[in-house]
Parts: C-alpha cells; sequence; structure tokens
C-alpha cells in the first residue's frame, strides 16, 4: 500500500491554479522527486504531500487515511522540510526540537538524542536547512516531504532519513 497516492490533485489559491491534476504514488522505502513547472506548484504539491493544505480537487491519501477528512492522522506520518530555511539558533534549535517532541508525543531526551544523530550524519550541511530536516525526522516518521531541497544535499538526506519513503519536488535549476 502506497504512504502517499495523489489522484488528480489540483490546488487553487485565489483564483489561480497552482497544482493541476497530480496523480503519483510513492511506496516505502521509496524515492520519489516531482518535476514542477513553477516554484508555486513545486511548493503546492508538496503541502498537499504532507497534509498542510488540502486539494481543491482530486484526492490525497497518506497512509490510509483522507487528507480532506483526516488531516491530523496524515501528518502523524510525514515529516515535512519547507523550501525556505529556518533562522535559528543554537538554544532555538533546543526549543525547536522540543516543540517537535511534544507534536509527536515522543520524549523529549529520546527527541534530543535522535536530533544529535542526525545531526552528525548531516554534518556540513548548513545548520538553517539541517536543522528543519531534523525536526522533520526526529519523530521516525513513515514519509518526509521536501521542498525544492538543495540537490546537493541529496545523499546526506537520504542518508539521514534512512529507510523512510522521501519524496521532493523541484523546480527549474533546482533540479
Amino acid at each position: 500500500m502506497p504512504i502517499l497516492r495523489m489522484r488528480d490533485a489540483s490546488y487553487v489559491s485565489h483564483g489561480v491554479t497552482l497544482a493541476s491534476r497530480v496523480t503519483l504514488d510513492v511506496n516505502p522505502g521509496d524515492r520519489v522527486t516531482l518535476r514542477a513547472a513553477s516554484a508555486g506548484e513545486a511548493e503546492a504539491v508538496a503541502m498537499m504531500a504532507a497534509a498542510l493544505i488540502h486539494p481543491s480537487s482530486g484526492s490525497v491519501e497518506i497512509g490510509e487515511y483522507d487528507s480532506r477528512v483526516q488531516a491530523a492522522h496524515c501528518k502523524r506520518l510525514v515529516g515535512f522540510v519547507p523550501h525556505d530555511p529556518l533562522p535559528l539558533r543554537e538554544m532555538g534549535f533546543d526549543r525547536y526540537i522540543q516543540y517537535r517532541a511534544a507534536l509527536w508525543d515522543i520524549d523529549s531526551q529520546r527527541a534530543r538524542a535522535v536530533a544529535n544523530v542526525l545531526l552528525e550524519r548531516l554534518r556540513g550541511m548548513h545548520e538553517a536547512f539541517a536543522y528543519p530536516l531534523v525536526g522533520a525526522l526526529v519523530a521516525n516518521p513513515a514519509m518526509l516531504v521536501l521542498d525544492r531541497p538543495q540537490p546537493t544535499d541529496r545523499e546526506a538526506i537520504a542518508a539521514a532519513a534512512g529507510p523512510c519513503a522521501i519524496f521532493e519536488t523541484q523546480f527549474g535549476t533546482e533540479a
């Protein structure tokens, strides 16, 4: 059973179609890249894949859940990394990991230990990009969704993500 199934998923915001009729499957352990026609489409598809926005038409299922009806269940299966980096300092990162631990109802000390291991794996990646990736992975999600990650970071991301499925969007020169 796919961890992500999109069927003719479209997203319209303020009368502007950002994503149109996206159909794809991501199975457990898959590494899937969607090449978008625009940065807006890449962002909209990534956000639909993480159940952060609902499709205007079509469907998005994450695990066995419909993202329109059971968005909270969907979000528990997904770690999302936005395109824009997070401006966190070291002290802010600790609070961020505590927040992520509370969000997923996991022990904050365990979360910090996992975060330390992940940061070690991501050594060399700028912290503005590494921190949100660690935050997305700290609860061991079934799928990691990345909105236009740096192509040069693919190997480090795959190493940090381990066996979970990875779905990423790319656009233009990012691809």
